[in-house]
């Protein structure tokens, strides 16, 4: 019975962590895009180290979370999974984890689509600069290419992550969604 209970509150803490996962690699593609994948910082969530973009990605996430109460809201469920799924009842059943199973790729499409429109646009400019090195190889595309796609680059996720910030809430409110179908609520 205790082992039910424990799979019910990882279950319940590895749906939010796959939320936390997709922003990761949102931040992960952005920076290796923009040519930041040398600068690395470690993660506290993960103890991993990833790209600063990531980990700005990861600390503006963190306080939307706190700022929604989302903290809070996962403790209420799990107290009210008590009632829902009293201790002794099975525990998560094998449609569930299907339904985890399925929602994580979610999360990867989730994660991709956030990175999406800077990535794009990271491209063509890259793009833009190859032609220009194909048509003039004599000048130095390199030295001037790399500050002009780290300054667009910052300039994209200034102005993306407002919409990054809106697509991270509606995942958040799917993962809450999940958790209390999961638990019955």
């Amino acid at each position: 019975m205790a082992l039910t209970q424990i799979m019910i509150g990882l279950t319940s803490g590895f749906i939010l962590q796959l939320v936390f996962a997709a922003v990761v690699f949102t931040g992960q593609s952005i920076a290796l895009s923009m040519g930041l994948g040398f600068s690395m910082m470690v993660d506290p969530q993960s103890g991993q180290q990833v790209p600063v973009i990531a980990q700005f990605y990861t600390v503006t996430t963190t306080l939307i979370f706190i700022s929604l109460d989302g903290h809070l809201l996962l403790i209420q469920m799990l107290l009210d999974s008590f009632k829902t799924l009293p201790i002794g009842v099975d525990g998560i059943d094998k449609a569930g984890i299907w339904s985890i199973l399925a929602w994580s790729s979610r999360m990867f499409a989730g994660g991709l689509l956030l990175a999406m429109p800077v990535v794009a646009s990271l491209l063509l400019i890259n793009v833009i600069f190859g032609v220009a090195s194909r048509a003039a190889p004599q000048l130095q595309i390199f030295s001037v290419g790399f500050p002009v796609t780290l300054m667009l680059g910052m300039l994209l996720v200034w102005k993306t992550l407002p919409d990054v910030l809106d697509q991270f809430s509606g995942m958040l409110t799917d993962a809450y969604d999940l958790i209390g179908q999961l638990l019955r609520l």
